[in-house]
């Protein structure tokens, strides 16, 4: 297969970044994602799909509360992408000087964001290296104008610095996902057994 030939199809499927939040046993997390997707056409019974990498500390947040939020930074944000994409959660409190409130799932919302989708986890497919966790939205909303952020703007516009360590980041995981994603568990989704 060449590579180069799918790069260009595969780079345009990426979502509007979302900060994805999760928490579980007094710990609270949150993280950028560009991997999303609206999975229903039913208006009353909306679902998401959100891809999370194994080794990110949200994964255990989201598996074991079953809970999950996506806010949708807008524009003007960009720093979200250093203080929550360029970090982990098992470093600092990423939440610390952030305004939020928890509210069906759990998951804390961003109260400065252009919007919200509050979910509980129905399902979730082992994909090797990552989850893939289907959410029911509980909840959701606007809260300010204009559109969303989106990846391929925001590479554009965000330090070289941070496009730099973000690339870093990103080469790290493509390599251990290299090795994690023939090792798929096929056992069906339980949830929490308690």
């Amino acid at each position: 297969m060449d590579d180069s030939k799918i790069a260009p199809i595969m780079g345009r499927l990426w979502s509007p970044i979302a900060a994805v939040t999760s928490y579980w046993q007094g710990k609270a997390n949150v993280q950028i994602a560009v991997a999303i997707g609206a999975a229903s056409i039913v208006p009353h019974m909306p679902r998401v799909l959100v891809q999370i990498y194994k080794g990110n500390f949200s994964h255990d947040l989201i598996y074991q509360s079953q809970g999950f939020a996506l806010n949708f930074p807008r524009k003007e944000q960009l720093h979200f992408i250093k203080d929550f994409g360029l970090v982990s959660g098992r470093d600092r409190d990423k939440l610390a000087d952030v305004a939020y409130e928890r509210r069906a799932s759990g998951s804390p919302l961003l109260t400065d964001c252009w919007g919200f989708l509050d979910c509980r986890v129905v399902n979730a497919m082992d994909a090797g290296d990552m989850t893939c966790f289907l959410g029911e939205v509980l909840e959701g909303g606007t809260l300010g104008e204009g559109d969303p952020m989106w990846w391929r703007e925001a590479r554009r516009e965000i330090p070289p610095e941070w496009n730099e360590e973000w690339d870093r980041k990103i080469g790290q995981e493509i390599q251990r996902s290299v090795q994690r994603m023939q090792q798929i568990d096929y056992a069906p989704w339980k949830g929490r057994q308690d």
